[in-house]
């Protein structure tokens, strides 16, 4: 370590200049296994939606966290799975796949105790890189022991040279400082990319068309979310309220009957969800207004789902 400087004056220390660190961070891992969860954690407020089901997670959503000497910018990432029958689907496991080849640091996630196929997956993508991956292993709350989880770390620790193998629960927070620290070890010396109060590189729009998705993720039984998509047609401030408009997209018109309900309840319903969510979101009251349309088969069309902003660089 240099020697600490004085001011010529008198004896009070000058700061010592240490380096600063900043580099981008890849959330991977199948879906389902907590990736978006662990980056609200992360960042202490809500930029990725989640719900219960896989694939809730369709864009690589930047959350960007600056401290006094690093910034860690984490891309959180669709699912990587192993079916590609739709483009919806393969829009996912592209654009988690661009992320991957373009960070310096990837933190692989799986469940504790659920090694799967698409775990397996994930792995093979990981071959290939040449930066460090540290290796998650997420929902340890769930366990009925934390001693069931020793056999695996050891059988995990065989598959791949990690940089690091640490037990974490990202909903409890449980183990995510230890992670942090370990992210930030391996981040290169480099200025920061973003101001220091900036946490996404998202707009407010987007963020709302995804909380809306959110909510209807969450009422939406069976296969339906994944055959729906939100677009904000509208988005006007006025000094005391903003006035959104959005459209619902689905696939048939007997997916419009389901997400519109009885007499309009689930849609009711779903809006005064994400209203209050979006109020809180951009600090202002929101007079949200919701539609159902039908475009056939949008989310096995590549041309449409261009049109509804699934590009991989959007």
């Amino acid at each position: 370590m240099p020697p600490r400087r004085y001011s010529s004056s008198w004896s009070r220390p000058r700061p010592v200049e240490t380096a600063f660190h900043c580099g981008y961070i890849a959330l991977a891992g199948r879906p389902n296994v907590g990736k978006s969860t662990l980056l609200n954690r992360i960042l202490g407020q809500k930029i990725s939606i989640t719900s219960r089901r896989p694939q809730t997670t369709r864009h690589s959503i930047l959350g960007i966290k600056t401290l006094a000497h690093a910034q860690l910018v984490y891309v959180d990432t669709p699912g990587i799975h192993d079916y590609s029958g739709r483009a919806m689907n393969r829009h996912m496991n592209r654009t988690a796949s661009t992320v991957l080849a373009d960070v310096d640091v990837v933190v692989f996630i799986i469940e504790a105790l659920r090694w799967l196929p698409d775990d397996e997956l994930v792995l093979k993508k990981l071959a290939s890189l040449d930066c460090p991956v540290i290796l998650a292993v997420n929902k340890i709350d769930t366990l009925a022991s934390r001693e069931l989880l020793l056999p695996e770390l050891d059988t995990l620790s065989r598959k791949r040279a990690f940089a690091e193998i640490i037990p974490i629960s990202a909903s409890k927070g449980t183990n995510v400082a230890a992670l942090e620290s370990a992210i930030e070890a391996l981040l290169p010396q480099a200025p920061p990319y973003f101001p220091e109060d900036q946490v996404t590189d998202r707009s407010e729009r987007f963020m709302v068309a995804e909380l809306i998705r959110e909510k209807l993720f969450r009422k939406l039984a069976r296969e339906l979310p994944y055959g729906l998509t939100v677009e904000v047609e509208a988005y006007r401030r006025e000094p005391r309220i903003t006035h959104i408009h959005a459209l619902i997209w689905v696939e048939r018109q007997s997916q419009k009957n389901i997400v519109i309900g009885r007499q309009g309840a689930l849609l009711k319903d779903v809006g005064q969800q994400a209203r209050r969510d979006i109020e809180e979101l951009i600090g202002c009251k929101v007079n949200l207004k919701l539609w159902v349309k039908v475009k056939e088969g949008w989310a096995d069309d590549e041309r449409a789902l261009r049109s509804l902003g699934y590009t991989l660089d959007d």
